[in-house]
C-alpha cells in the first residue's frame, strides 16, 4: 500500500515539470536565459531591442509547440551558453552547482571542529612553588623577605 501511494504521490509532482516542458510559457523561459548585450540581466529584466527580438522568436517558437528544452536548445545554438541564465548541471559546469556546497560543508566542519577543540583545551597552570607577583612570575625570596618588613613596619 506504501508503494502504491508513494508512486502516486511521485506521479503527482512529476505531472507539473513534465507539462511545463511540453509548454513552456514565456516568463519561465525570460527567467532561464540571460539578454545577451545586458550585463548581468534576465531576459526578463531587459528591455534592449535584443531582448525584445528574442521574445519574440520565443512566442513563435511557443506557439508551433516546441518543448522548453527544444527553445533553451535553439537559443543556445544561437547565442552560446552565456544566455543561460544557470550553468547546465552537467560536465565541467557540474562544478558551478557542487563547488559551492562543498565549501559550505567544509567551512561549517571546520569551524565545528575548531569550536570543538577550543572548547575542550583546559590549560593548566604550571605549578612554580613561591608567591606570585602581579605580573605572573614569582617573587625573589630575598625581594619577598624586604616586601614583607616593609609591610611588617606600616602595621606596626
Amino acid at each position: 500500500m506504501r508503494i502504491l501511494l508513494l508512486a502516486v504521490a511521485a506521479l503527482a509532482l512529476a505531472a507539473p515539470a513534465v507539462a511545463s516542458e511540453r509548454h513552456p510559457t514565456l516568463t519561465e523561459l525570460e527567467n532561464q536565459l540571460m539578454c545577451p548585450i545586458c550585463a548581468g540581466e534576465t531576459l526578463a529584466q531587459s528591455d534592449s531591442p535584443a531582448a525584445q527580438r528574442i521574445r519574440a522568436h520565443i512566442q513563435r517558437r511557443i506557439r508551433q509547440g516546441w518543448t522548453r528544452r527544444q527553445i533553451i536548445n535553439e537559443e543556445v545554438d544561437i547565442w552560446g551558453t552565456r544566455i543561460l541564465a544557470a550553468p547546465p548541471r552537467h560536465g565541467w559546469n557540474l562544478l558551478a552547482w557542487v563547488l559551492p556546497l562543498v565549501g559550505i560543508i567544509g567551512a561549517a566542519g571546520v569551524i565545528g571542529l575548531l569550536a570543538w577543540r577550543w572548547s575542550r583545551r583546559r590549560e593548566e597552570p604550571e605549578q612554580v612553588p613561591g608567591p606570585w607577583s602581579l605580573n605572573g612570575h614569582p617573587l625573589d625570596p630575598e625581594l619577598e623577605r624586604k616586601l614583607d618588613d616593609e609591610l611588617a613596619r606600616f602595621d606596626g
